[in-house]
């Protein structure tokens, strides 16, 4: 499995953190060039777009709160960036919004963002009818299919 992970200027020593502990996990490093003026949806699109073409399975966003990067990656059709701030939160986004990205804030705990970022990748999509039906009309609002009721 290969991740696609990003960070405005703000995260990049918890990046640099990251990639180093969690080697069990092919990242893709698309925020190599950060420099202090660089702004969050730049990196938000390059991460959406290694997702939407297969570079990558998942990615890994942060920023200062994390939600500018959430924002900025659901503007892309076939995404669906969950702003994360607990290994619970992680899970549930992975299993019941089958989410193709995290979005975190670089401020918590370095050992939180882990631990997240490890139960995001590791978190299978539920098969439950009921899950799947909802993230098909989420699909089916972007492919502009979906009849509301």
């Amino acid at each position: 499995m290969k991740i696609a992970i990003a960070t405005d200027h703000n995260g990049v020593k918890e990046k640099e953190e990251i990639l180093k502990r969690l080697t069990e996990y092919e990242f893709i490093d698309k925020s190599k060039d950060n420099n202090p003026t660089d702004d969050y949806p730049d990196f938000a699109f390059r991460v959406s777009k290694s997702v939407i073409q297969k570079e990558a399975d998942l990615g890994i966003l942060m920023c200062g709160t994390g939600i500018g990067m959430s924002i900025a990656a659901n503007k892309v059709k076939g995404i669906r960036c969950a702003h994360c701030s607990s290994k619970e939160q992680a899970h549930l986004a992975r299993e019941h919004n089958n989410a193709n990205i995290i979005a975190l804030s670089y401020k918590q705990d370095l050992n939180e963002l882990i631990e997240m970022i490890k139960e995001f990748i590791e978190t299978q999509p539920s098969t439950e009818e009921r899950h799947q039906r909802r993230v098909n009309k989420i699909i089916n609002y972007e492919e502009g299919t979906y009849n509301e009721l």
